[in-house]
């Protein structure tokens, strides 16, 4: 039904194939399945939409095949050849589209505003936001000028990278209707002709994810087969970035943890780390969300180590959470779909490949590595927010300086004795308490890197550090006896 309403309906099964965390997997296999199944437009209206675009057909392109060898609901594309010789394919945007997706959308919220009318809790699936949802990927998805950014984009991040490329994007032969890009000469990745290099594959994909999610922030959302070839020399190819997710800093340090918390089985860690990548929309019961993880916990300690699955293991988090005020925000579902993805592809290239020591114990030394531009040893939980807490802190004393210079200022004008004494004790007791935080910080930091002088099996920097903070800690506390 969803095929046959068109464009935008398709793209909505889509988009919901994403939620996880809300269907059965039975419906989410069956939406993935959605493909655009349309007829090609007319050979001529190609044409003029590229010369709307780029001018006459014949000063741009040496020879172009009017035939379409492939089409969708938003686009179709073609064989061309550039005057130099380099082979193209020019991806062509379908005439109207932009007219029938707002259409479509509109329908989509008046039928979902009357749904609500009559069944009005179905508003806590927040169906309206999914619709938002699809309306803002779709108006990117039509515009070719942000595919051919994003296309760009990875070009730069896998510039230097030996297993990965992406097709390029012709120079100044893009616009938002019009996109000319190399065309690349491979088989798809599942290809059994690639099964004796399969292990090597398998690592270059997850090395490449790697880097896309913790060095980059920014990741292909949609590694399916049919978007990665290997090319004749072995290199992994990227293809179609209409599906790119983002992570920002603070996200990609929350993800981390996760997997470290995942790999080192700490269900406290794991529940925070769930927690902090923005998942609460309220008031939550915390020892029922982390009985459940110990039951995921327990359940993969008991699983061989090629059976391990991040896709898996956040799935089943996000579902423990499901009607206890727990939302998946939206590039995290990108994030898990292409995880899932990622794993499949690896696992057929590999059946025995480490998941546990390939992504999630390598997430915090890729991590690391991009911070400090050095290679890092594996890290636990202290080190970890140990240099989470180093990053924040001079942000968050900032911010508290600047707080304290603004009381400091609206305590200027006399007060009388009184109120100077308890300036200066309040005064004191922030500089105790600044400089106990501190103190902790490189304690907890020394310690964890086992820095310094032992004496009696202790190590005597960390052991001094946190006495004096104690101390500071305690003068922070104290009330003024005088």
């Amino acid at each position: 039904m969803l095929e046959q309403l068109g464009t935008t309906f398709v793209k909505l099964g889509q988009g919901l194939s994403l939620h996880r965390e809300l269907l059965p997997d039975s419906y989410v296999a069956e939406l993935q399945r959605l493909q655009d199944r349309v007829e090609p437009f007319d050979a001529l209206q190609a044409r003029l939409e590229v010369e709307r675009s780029f001018g006459p057909m014949e000063q741009v392109f040496a020879s172009f095949d009017p035939e379409p060898f492939a089409a969708g609901s938003i686009a179709q594309v073609h064989r061309a050849c550039m005057p130099d010789g380099r082979e193209v394919v020019v991806k062509i945007r379908r005439p109207g589209i932009r007219r029938i997706v707002e259409q479509d959308v509109r329908i989509l919220r008046w039928f979902i505003h009357s749904l609500l009318w009559v069944v009005p809790s179905a508003g806590r699936l927040r169906p309206l936001d999914i619709v938002d949802e699809l309306a803002r990927n779709l108006h990117k998805e039509i515009d070719f000028r942000q595919e051919a950014m994003n296309n760009e984009r990875f070009a730069e991040i896998f510039r230097d990278a030996p297993g990965i490329t992406v097709p390029a994007v012709i120079d100044g032969l893009y616009t938002e209707w019009v996109m000319v890009q190399e065309m690349s000469h491979g088989r798809r990745i599942d290809d059994a002709a690639f099964a004796a290099e399969g292990p090597r594959l398998a690592h270059v994909l997850v090395e490449a994810y790697l880097c896309q999610f913790f060095r980059a922030g920014v990741f292909h959302g949609d590694p399916h087969p049919g978007n990665l070839f290997v090319l004749a020399d072995g290199r992994i190819c990227l293809h179609d970035f209409g599906l790119v997710g983002f992570l920002d800093r603070a996200t990609r340090f929350n993800l981390v943890a996760f997997m470290l918390a995942f790999a080192q089985q700490d269900a406290e860690w794991l529940l925070d780390a769930f927690l902090d990548l923005g998942m609460l929309s309220g008031e939550i019961d915390r020892r029922e969300l982390r009985l459940g993880l110990e039951e995921v916990i327990q359940d993969y300690a008991r699983k061989p180590l090629r059976d391990w699955s991040f896709g898996e293991a956040f799935l089943r988090v996000t579902r423990i959470g499901h009607g206890h005020n727990v939302r998946v925000p939206h590039h995290l579902l990108v994030l898990m779909r292409a995880i899932f993805l990622m794993e499949s592809t690896v696992r057929k290239l590999d059946p025995a490949f480490n998941l546990l020591e390939g992504l999630f114990a390598r997430a915090g030394a890729v991590m690391q590595e991009a911070e400090a531009g050095q290679p890092q040893a594996p890290i636990d939980r202290l080190k970890f927010e140990s240099m989470l807490f180093a990053r924040q802190a001079p942000r968050s004393l900032g911010r508290l300086v600047h707080e304290v210079r603004e009381l400091a200022q609206r305590w200027q004008a006399p007060r009388g004795r009184e109120a100077h004494r308890a300036s200066q004790e309040g005064a004191r007791r922030l500089a105790a308490a600044l400089a106990g935080a501190s103190l902790y910080l490189a304690s907890a930091w020394l310690l964890a890197q086992g820095a310094g002088p032992r004496l009696g099996g202790m190590s005597v920097l960390p052991t001094v550090g946190f006495l004096v903070a104690g101390w500071l800690t305690w003068a922070a506390l104290r009330k003024d006896s005088r």
